[in-house]
């Protein structure tokens, strides 16, 4: 079975994307993120880090944006949490700027916050992500760009005001983000459950297939969050796993060179012939039709 690729170095992974930045700091890394050439769109498999991810983006083109589950079609600019450890994906086309960070938690060695306690929009199970317009990103901007200006101007290889700056910086995006949810109100329980259950299912489609295990992630019965999700969408809470999964495929069979067989292990099905089962059940189409006609 193919394995989900892990990246526990910064290094390792920016290899695999296509911009040709590279860091000498182990634990922390900042990228200007500046548009492609045309026709380049970008989409990557599934796959975990072993660091954080926090990005504020601007969109100079119309675009659909996707970072597993969520996505946000012609967003002017939006700000991506990602803990370590989940399972993600992305696609987006080349018409994405702006600030781009990776950093371990021993970046701040020397503060050493109780991470997941202190910044809770880095959610240890789900990836968070805020699209607003672009008032808000010349808002947030210049907080930005001090922790980039330092980076920059450090030219070294441990970056300690810039440090200091990122530590401000995911202060104020927790104070940012809680006057947000003032602005929109409050969901009910059933949207905050239906919320949160999405965001799991977005994280762990791969090796998690029955609502049963996310109602225990989730604390509660399989009964109460099939009924949940039911009254606050009016769809069945398995359906959100089975298009989660055909949505990943479809990028697979879409974006990537690999055979059927190879995405069906990817993918944690037992053998082709289910993964063949389940596409066509869940689009209409075998895999290889999908694939032949997207091309």
């Amino acid at each position: 079975m193919s394995k989900i690729p892990y990246y526990t170095e910064i290094n390792d992974f920016l290899a695999s994307i296509p911009w040709p930045g590279r860091t000498n700091d182990p634990d922390f890394y900042c990228l200007r993120l500046k548009k492609l050439e045309p026709g380049h769109p970008v989409y990557r498999p599934p796959f975990k880090r072993s660091f954080y991810f926090l990005a504020l983006l601007i969109n100079t083109g119309k675009v659909e944006v996707s970072h597993g589950e969520q996505t946000v079609s012609d967003p002017d600019s939006y700000l991506v949490f990602h803990s370590p450890n989940l399972v993600y994906s992305f696609s987006h086309n080349n018409s994405l700027e702006g600030y781009v960070m990776y950093f371990k938690p021993a970046c701040f060695s020397f503060f050493k916050p109780d991470f997941h306690k202190t910044f809770k929009l880095f959610d240890v199970l789900h990836t968070s992500l805020f699209s607003f317009d672009h008032a808000t990103f010349d808002l947030l901007t210049p907080h930005f760009e001090a922790v980039f200006t330092a980076y920059e101007r450090s030219g070294g290889d441990r970056h300690m005001e810039a440090r200091a700056k990122l530590l401000g910086l995911l202060y104020y995006l927790e104070d940012f983000a809680a006057e947000n949810k003032k602005e929109t109100g409050l969901p009910t329980t059933q949207q905050g459950l239906l919320q949160k259950y999405i965001q799991l299912v977005n994280s762990h489609y791969i090796d998690k297939r029955t609502v049963q295990e996310y109602a225990g992630l989730l604390s509660v019965t399989s009964n109460y969050l099939s009924q949940s999700v039911k009254q606050a969408s009016g769809r069945n809470a398995h359906a959100y796993i089975s298009d989660r999964l055909a949505s990943e495929a479809g990028s697979l069979l879409r974006y990537t060179d690999l055979e059927i067989t190879q995405i069906a292990y990817q993918l944690n099905f037992s053998d082709p012939a289910n993964f063949g089962k389940f596409f066509k059940k869940q689009t209409g189409v075998s895999p290889s039709e999908f694939r032949k006609g997207k091309k």
